[in-house]
């Protein structure tokens, strides 16, 4: 480790010592996986070796990160490229923002502690018409929430052509679950009329759920 230490790496001893033991872990897995009849090379999984592997590991999670790149798929709204870009003068202000203290949770005005909802709510609501807003990290925590305050216990009508996986793994017959909601499935997986959504209210019916069948 004080090999490790001595380039400068700017780590603390604890966790340095669990990059180094995982290391050793994943070459014990590469030793075992080599086969009987292949040649063994002991210089790729010497104590240099190894070092020089956690070595470029800090590298890697020192180098700062996400990477600038070209969106050249023809999709402007990329899920997985970053979605929009921020115009010019968003940039500006956030580099000016983040370059000091803001004010982020702080009510200038009362003095005293705010929300941070609170410097997107109004606008969030004018755009879509709601009565109210709240920003969360993605949709699935948007629909936890909403679910969890607005249907507990309560059945939830969706269609079964919308009964999709989304981005992350999220499923929504999970996060219905998660929620406390009693998913109630109506209509097919390739079509759903509106009479399938009236003959399903009842007592028990919380919410109407749609869902874009592309997540």
């Amino acid at each position: 480790m004080s090999a490790l230490e001595s380039e400068g790496a700017p780590a603390a001893r604890s966790w340095l010592a669990e990059l180094i033991r995982a290391e050793i872990g994943h070459a014990r897995e590469r030793i075992r996986a080599v086969p009987a009849d292949s040649a063994f090379d002991p210089e790729a999984y010497s104590a240099a070796a190894i070092a020089r592997r956690v070595q470029d590991h800090l590298a890697d999670l020192a180098r700062p990160n996400p990477d600038v790149v070209i969106n050249a798929t023809g999709i402007l709204l990329h899920t997985n490229l970053g979605r929009a870009p921020l115009s010019d003068a968003a940039v500006r202000h956030m580099s000016q923002v983040a370059a000091g203290y803001s004010d982020l949770e702080f009510d200038l005005e009362r003095g005293e502690r705010g929300s941070r909802q609170d410097h997107v709510r109004e606008l969030v609501a004018l755009l879509t018409g709601a009565e109210d807003a709240m920003v969360v990290n993605n949709n699935a925590a948007a629909v936890l929430l909403a679910l969890g305050a607005l249907a507990r216990g309560k059945e939830v009508v969706i269609s079964r052509g919308e009964l999709v996986e989304i981005g992350g793994s999220f499923r929504i017959p999970e996060i219905l679950e998660q929620s406390g909601a009693v998913l109630k499935e109506v209509g097919t997986t390739n079509r759903t009329h509106l009479r399938d959504y009236e003959n399903a209210l009842g007592p028990q019916t919380g919410l109407l759920l749609r869902v874009h069948q592309s997540n």
